[in-house]
């Protein structure tokens, strides 16, 4: 996969699309040469060991569950909230592998999600034309003037931020949380009595009635570190290339290039030009690399940024992040797939179906409705089944908080109701219950496939 031409800046010699106006270039570089001495936030080995988990994914041997905050902020930055993301991919997981018999890859959109693309570059309130919020790493989500001013010392704050965080979740994961003996901590006291709950603590006795046959028949468990911890991956879209430049290190061991921000980096709808400065940068780091695709994805450019970013046409390089709609995906997403398989790539297929149904409300709230993400899902599935290829993951906007931000469910939030606790910076998040019951609705689709 090397290429002599590459280097860590060498997107710079591209258009880059989607990055903020900076207005001081200068400020700019020395926040970034700061960047570049500091330590990394993730390291090569861990990196290579998520493409070789994805490969299974890829493969069909494994599940893919990517999740988390749409945009994460400065403000909301706490041990608890962190740790209730994490208990809520993490039942998540166990719903899956245990209704579905298969291994699951958990990757949170954490540590590192703190940019987002825009439409526009600037917005109008009360009047008055400011600059339009792109994450807390950019400028702030308050509306006077002075705040959207994009300033790139907020991106140290990022760095920070993501370290402390990457810090408390590998303590979380390796330091006993994820033990399998705790699987019913893991349930949040606020929603044991909802019907998702319930059903989830039906499974974690189940969970343990099986560890405790597996010890009656004289299996240390205690000794099985499979058990006790779990690998905890992070991932974000790779936006501001100053900033994923700056922690780019070359492995001592390798001698590969790795975006230490994040063990997986992904290209947004917005910025995947096959000749633009995101697909550049990418095409020369050695993480495993997501690609949002929409109705818009035109096939043929497609095709050569597969070539571009994984000429070796290795397993667990690429995951191609659907995104299409419940409306479009029957039109769109087979033609996709019959053209990556004609052309021999190895990819995975993860669909994401949020961003494809959002609309906004005569309130001016943006949100998502729970029947149109499960019905892309049923299509997601159903055309992977006809296709004879691999639905290999989900990739989710969520929170562990019960907010209310995406209506329907079992809850049966109503658009009347997204005021009570709508707290998302940027886009609508499934709560903790909805979470839940969309888990268990995959673990239905997943044994379906299983047994046909």
């Amino acid at each position: 996969m090397e290429d002599k031409s590459w280097s860590p800046d060498s997107w710079k010699r591209c258009t880059a699309l989607q990055q903020p106006e900076w207005p001081d270039i200068d400020k700019l570089e020395i926040v970034n040469k700061e960047l570049s001495t500091f330590p990394p936030l993730v390291f090569a080995g861990e990196v290579r060991s998520l493409t070789e988990q994805l490969s299974e994914v890829a493969q069909g041997k494994s599940f893919l569950l990517q999740g988390g905050d749409c945009a994460e902020t400065f403000a909301d930055f706490t041990a608890n909230q962190i740790r209730d993301k994490l208990k809520i991919i993490l039942q998540m997981a166990a719903i899956l592998t245990y209704g579905a018999g298969l291994s699951v890859v958990k990757v949170g959109r954490i540590a590192g999600q703190f940019a987002k693309p825009r439409s526009k570059e600037t917005e109008y309130i009360n009047g008055k034309e400011i600059y339009s919020y792109r994450g807390d790493a950019v400028n702030r989500l308050s509306t006077d003037e002075s705040s959207r001013i994009p300033n790139p010392k907020r991106m140290l704050r990022a760095y920070h931020q993501s370290a402390a965080t990457l810090n408390l979740l590998r303590a979380f994961t390796q330091g006993g949380f994820a033990d399998l003996h705790k699987v019913h901590l893991w349930n949040q006291e606020f929603i044991k009595r909802s019907p998702q709950g319930k059903k989830y603590e039906s499974i974690a006795m189940a969970i343990d009635s099986a560890m405790k046959f597996m010890q009656a028949c004289g299996i240390n468990l205690d000794n099985t570190k499979l058990l006790r911890r779990t690998d905890f991956f992070t991932s974000h879209e790779a936006l501001l290339l100053g900033y994923e430049e700056a922690l780019t290190r070359q492995d001592s061991i390798s001698n590969n290039w790795y975006d230490c921000s994040a063990h997986m980096l992904w290209v947004g709808d917005r910025t995947r030009d096959v000749n633009g400065a995101h697909i550049e940068f990418l095409g020369g780091i050695h993480n495993p690399i997501g690609i949002k695709l929409g109705p818009t994805t035109k096939i043929d450019d497609l095709m050569v940024i597969l070539d571009k970013l994984n000429p070796e046409n290795i397993w667990g390089r690429i995951s191609l992040i659907t995104r299409m709609g419940a409306e479009k995906i029957d039109k769109f997403l087979p033609k996709l797939i019959q053209s990556v398989k004609e052309n021999g790539h190895r990819v995975g297929w993860i669909c994401d179906p949020m961003h494809g149904n959002t609309f906004t409300t005569t309130s001016g709230r943006k949100t998502r409705a729970f029947d149109a993400i499960l019905k892309e899902l049923d299509s997601f599935f159903s055309i992977h089944d006809t296709e004879s290829t691999i639905p290999g993951g989900v990739h989710f906007e969520l929170t562990g908080d019960n907010v209310t931000e995406c209506v329907g469910g079992a809850q049966e939030i109503n658009v009347d109701q997204l005021e009570n606790k709508y707290e998302t910076a940027c886009d609508p998040r499934l709560n903790n219950e909805q979470s839940l019951e969309l888990a268990f609705y995959i673990s239905d689709l997943l044994k379906q496939r299983n047994r046909e």
